[in-house]
């Protein structure tokens, strides 16, 4: 049975079965591979993207329970021209192994959309559920701050 999903704003297929796990239907069936496998339990964050705007973690997700449009990581930018938390995340250098980074920016997005001018404590709380084995955590917040600034420029303007 297929299943059809709105997936980075393309209609898409799934020929898996409805109780697959949504990460395994974005990077094995659609090539979306932005989106990592981590832990598989919904605790690192690796596998976060956006189900009708909200950050979710696509492990824990069955393909046949979507409930409205997904945005992955390679959605976020539009074409060549990365969103401006994307930018922020380039010019504080924050991914060394970058395993983690696209569900680090996908909370963060996801942040951002809910609460455009956050604290310290608004980020430490939002983004405490993404782990980073490298602990790039300080950049991360730097990161977020800048790209709010960025956004809050640009809805000012």
């Amino acid at each position: 049975m297929a299943v059809t999903l709105t997936v980075n704003g393309t209609d898409k297929q799934s020929r898996m079965a409805p109780e697959t796990p949504l990460l395994w239907v974005l990077r094995d069936e659609f090539g979306l591979t932005g989106t990592k496998f981590g832990c598989g339990v919904a605790a690192c964050g690796a596998c976060t993207v956006h189900i009708d705007g909200t950050a979710v973690r696509a492990c824990q997700v069955a393909v046949g329970d979507v409930w409205g449009p997904v945005t992955t990581i390679e959605g976020l930018s539009e074409g060549d021209i990365l969103s401006p938390l994307q930018e922020a995340w380039v010019r504080h250098q924050v991914a060394q192994c970058g395993y983690c980074q696209s569900g680090q920016i996908m909370e963060a997005a996801d942040l951002l959309a809910d609460n455009p001018d956050p604290t310290d404590e608004d980020i430490d709380i939002a983004m405490g559920g993404n782990l980073c084995r490298c602990g790039t955590y300080s950049a991360i917040r730097a990161a977020i701050h800048d790209a709010a600034r960025s956004l809050n420029e640009g809805r000012a303007g």
